[in-house]
């Protein structure tokens, strides 16, 4: 079987398995490299030993994270248990262990500063990203639809895990949020007027509302600056603003603001999250806002805040 079929026959499955189009393009890379590392040997004909030494070669070689390791791993396991329809057992390296980091958090006058390097859409969503405890994908692809003023809530539709999850509406951002509002409205209609107007929707989505996809209330609150052809469906149709862009303008914001952390677009959620329990919110409470599954991933906050140290005194006050 020639390379390209059999990628498009690992892509096929993927689908069919409905892994998301991330995790599609991930293995994917993944899956090429460890072919071509191996001079281009079919992996059929390959085992552990093969498996093995692409493995050492990323982590002594390249060096890479843990978690890259564990990406690859993944992917190659995917393509033996589905595509060649054998599992990998008795590796001698298994997923590597991944090391508990504290978070970065920022303090709300550093927020601040950065909000303040901010304007329009990237001033929104990073508003957004601390006032609702977002990821970054959740915040991009919010939809008209997804926001309820009156009842000061959003809905996120398949969260991580594929989970929905309700969360805040800060009603200090609903003038912001209405006027965002009517920013995509304008691009939607001169999508309309030259003959497009529909949203980028999941397959089966795709498949059940067809022309409804045109209405306002599914467009995306923050649309890309083009229209695009669906990796699936074909049709063309206009996506959300990509990460990359809010990414490139929080870097900017962070420099003019003289902060020497690393901030990223998950530093907010982090904040919004430690904000929450030094305030005194219930740690179940936001679990639920955070879309955690497992109550453990959430205390992790608990040690940002010192919690377990409350009350402790270094020995060096003591002295002056």
């Amino acid at each position: 079987m020639k390379r390209s079929l059999f990628i498009e026959r690992v892509r096929s499955e993927l689908r069919t398995r409905h892994y998301s189009l991330q995790t599609e393009k991930t293995y994917l890379y993944w899956i090429r490299h460890f072919i071509l590392f191996n001079d281009k040997r079919h992996p059929e004909v390959m085992g552990n030993a093969d498996i093995e030494r692409f493995l050492s070669y990323l982590a002594v070689n390249r060096k890479v994270s843990a978690a890259t390791q564990n990406q690859a791993l993944c992917a190659i396991v995917f393509l033996y248990r589905y595509i060649i329809q054998r599992d990998t057992e008795n590796l001698s390296y298994g997923f590597a262990k991944r090391p508990q980091n504290v978070p970065t958090v920022l303090a709300p006058n550093e927020v601040t500063a950065i909000l303040n390097q901010l304007k329009g859409k990237y001033w929104l969503i990073t508003a957004l990203l601390y006032g609702c405890g977002f990821r970054i994908h959740e915040a991009l692809s919010l939809r008209i639809k997804d926001i309820d003023p009156h009842n000061r809530s959003i809905f996120i539709f398949r969260g991580k895990g594929r989970k929905d999850r309700y969360t805040l509406l800060p009603e200090i951002l609903v003038a912001s949020i209405q006027h965002q509002m009517q920013e995509a409205q304008h691009v939607h209609e001169a999508d309309l007027a030259e003959g497009y107007g529909s949203t980028s929707v999941p397959p089966a989505l795709y498949r059940k509302y067809g022309k409804a996809l045109t209405d306002f209330a599914w467009q995306y609150l923050f649309p890309s600056t083009t229209r695009c052809q669906h990796p699936y469906d074909n049709y063309i149709c206009r996506h959300h603003l990509h990460s990359t862009a809010y990414a490139k303008h929080l870097r900017k914001a962070v420099k003019a603001s003289n902060i020497h952390k690393r901030v990223t677009a998950h530093t907010f959620r982090h904040s919004f999250a430690t904000n929450l329990l030094l305030n005194g919110s219930d740690i179940r409470t936001v679990q639920e806002l955070l879309g955690h599954s497992d109550l453990r991933t959430t205390e992790i906050y608990t040690h940002v805040i010192g919690e377990r140290r409350a009350g402790t005194r270094s020995p060096v006050d003591s002295l002056f």
